[in-house]
């Protein structure tokens, strides 16, 4: 993976449920960022995803964060609260994004996936994060420069 053209600084957010699983993830994150060219300036961690979008809008609002990264998992229930619960936290932080003018990575494996799954995932899934911000944040700065033209 080439590096990117200039040095990115992102955040991380990463939710502490299934807390092994997400320490590797942060491990594959930190990897990416390295590879990719960007620095990681600051990171934090919540109880579970759920709590990401609030901590996401205070770590945005940072002036040394270009782009988030959020890495967790929301597992698959007996009950559909995991599925809304997944879609209100990926509506909340795609609005953050917006909201912030700044990337936000997703690397949350489900909702609905199964211990299984998210073990498979875990890895290339942090990875995507990272480098979804990175080609995002060099996608804005190329249109950024058409307009100055």
């Amino acid at each position: 993976m080439p590096k990117s053209k200039r040095t990115v600084d992102i955040a991380i957010i990463a939710a502490d449920f299934h807390a092994a699983l997400t320490e590797a993830m942060l491990e594959a994150a930190a990897d990416e960022a390295l590879r990719t060219g960007a620095r990681i300036v600051h990171s934090v961690r919540v109880p579970g995803c759920y709590e990401t979008p609030l901590v996401a809008e205070h770590v945005l609002a940072r002036r040394d964060v270009e782009a988030l990264v959020v890495l967790g998992c929301i597992e698959r229930g007996e009950t559909l609260h995991g599925e809304v619960m997944g879609h209100v936290v990926h509506r909340a932080l795609v609005e953050a994004s917006l909201r912030h003018d700044k990337p936000v990575g997703l690397g949350i494996i489900g909702p609905g996936a199964t211990p299984k799954q998210a073990e498979a995932r875990k890895d290339a899934s942090a990875r995507a994060a990272v480098r979804a911000v990175t080609r995002a944040l060099e996608a804005i700065d190329s249109v950024r420069r058409r307009k100055k033209r």
